[in-house]
């Protein structure tokens, strides 16, 4: 343990060195004014965090103004609070023991010192540092082991919205999204479209290609899908087996479509090789695409139904195609093809 003495006089310096060493105290430093403590215990530098020091024994009388107010000072600092601090004085009054207390000593002790009482004093003013600093260290502990809990459960709510297989939103997350978005775009009538995509003869490719293949397509399907939304608040979803679905809000039919191509052609463009397709040497994906203003009292549930039958429609005309509806609260309408 390192301990420092403040005293102008360079006897009562040593008396108080030579107390300290023969109980065994080694690491002994000395200032003789206030100017030097303040910078050996970088007073005005908080950031640093740690002195060294872990007591101080303060003659109230040899410094200027006093030593109680220098040790009012170093407590001020909240990188110094910790450290005690034991006044010595030659002049015992009642005032200066209260006011010394009250700046933040720990201990006051009266000159001539009683060799045993100082090393009493010390041992006692020690162990309530080396308790401190225990259970700062135990603080600090149990803050991290805090902050790796948080972090682990963000990563495991993170997990929980993602697609185990794509890596993408998971059919849950999905449901989340829609309904904040649906709950939005109802708040500020503004449109919410969405895009249902399936890939075409994707059993077929399974069987041709093997599982294993087929989970690969997969996930190449889905990084290109994730890879063509460019605004933030579009998400695209594993809506379920060779399923994905994109939510894009604030956007009407005519942006929706124009999206929705954008997604079916770049799938194609993967040239990712289908001999069992009927329509493509390639895969490919047909697409239903839906969009509404929410009425008050309209479900997100008529978009997905819209969606899901024009997808439904896209397959019935041939498949590797786009068609879209307009929901409504009550049902879904068609419109025309582009």
């Amino acid at each position: 343990m390192s301990i420092l003495i403040v005293d102008h006089s360079l006897e009562e310096r040593q008396k108080i060195t030579e107390i300290l060493r023969s109980a065994g105290y080694s690491r002994i430093s000395f200032a003789e004014k206030k100017e030097d403590v303040y910078q050996l215990l970088e007073i005005d530098n908080p950031e640093k965090g740690t002195t060294g020091i872990d007591l101080i024994i303060l003659d109230n009388l040899t410094l200027e103004p006093d030593g109680i107010t220098v040790c009012r000072r170093i407590k001020e600092e909240k990188h110094l609070y910790d450290i005690p601090i034991i006044i010595v004085t030659s002049d015992y009054n009642t005032e200066d023991l209260r006011s010394s207390i009250s700046a933040g000593a720990l201990y006051y002790a009266m000159k001539p010192l009683n060799d045993i009482e100082l090393l009493v004093r010390v041992q006692a003013a020690l162990k309530v540092k080396e308790e401190t600093d225990k259970r700062k260290q135990r603080e600090q502990e149990l803050l991290e082991v805090t902050r790796q809990l948080e972090e682990a459960n963000e990563n495991l709510k993170r997990l929980s919205f993602l697609d185990g297989l794509t890596g993408i939103a998971n059919r849950r997350r999905f449901d989340e999204v829609l309904q904040k978005e649906w709950m939005r775009a109802k708040r500020e009538r503004k449109p919410i479209s969405l895009v249902i995509i399936d890939i075409d003869f994707f059993k077929k490719y399974n069987d041709t290609y093997g599982h294993l293949s087929g989970d690969d397509c997969l996930k190449k399907v889905a990084s290109t899908l994730c890879g063509k939304l460019r605004r933030p608040a579009d998400l695209a979803a594993r809506y379920g087996g060779e399923e994905f679905a994109t939510i894009l809000p604030n956007t009407g039919i005519n942006g929706a479509l124009a999206i929705a191509e954008k997604l079916r052609r770049s799938i194609e463009e993967l040239q990712i090789p289908h001999i069992s397709s009927s329509v493509c040497s390639y895969v490919t994906v047909s697409a239903g695409v839906s969009s509404i203003i929410p009425e008050r009292n309209s479900q997100p549930n008529c978009l997905v139904e819209a969606a899901d039958k024009a997808l439904y429609q896209a397959k019935q005309n041939g498949r590797n195609k786009v068609v879209s509806t307009v929901a409504s609260g009550s049902g879904w309408v068609d419109d025309p093809e582009e």
